[in-house]
C-alpha cells in the first residue's frame, strides 16, 4: 500500500513525499509524490538512479538542460551531478537506485 499512503499524505503535504517501495542487497525502488509546484531541491545522487514517471508530468534540470517527462518516460541520473525535479502537475515518481 506504499503508493496510497503516499497519495494521502500528498494531500496535506507542503513538499514531495518519498516512501521506500522495494529494498534489495543492492537496489532500492522509492515512491516520490509531487503536488503540483513542488520541487526537490538540487541534489548530486550518490548510485546509479533512474526516475521512471507513473502519473503526471515533472521537469528533470540538470546544469542549464531541462527534461520534460510525460507518464512512463524515464532518465538515468548520473552519480555525483547536481539535478532537481520539480512537478508541472500532481505526479507520482519511481526512483531506482543502484
Amino acid at each position: 500500500m506504499t503508493i496510497t499512503e503516499v497519495i494521502k499524505q500528498l494531500e496535506t503535504a507542503t513538499h514531495p513525499i518519498a516512501k521506500v517501495l522495494h529494498k534489495g542487497e543492492n537496489c532500492k525502488v522509492l515512491v516520490l509524490g509531487f503536488k503540483k509546484g513542488m520541487k526537490l531541491k538540487e541534489h548530486a545522487a550518490q548510485v546509479q538512479s533512474k526516475v521512471t514517471v507513473i502519473a503526471g508530468k515533472v521537469i528533470y534540470k540538470q546544469g542549464e538542460q531541462e527534461t520534460e517527462l510525460h507518464k512512463f518516460d524515464e532518465i538515468d541520473i548520473p552519480i555525483n551531478i547536481i539535478h532537481s525535479v520539480e512537478a508541472l502537475d500532481d505526479s507520482l515518481c519511481l526512483l531506482t537506485q543502484g
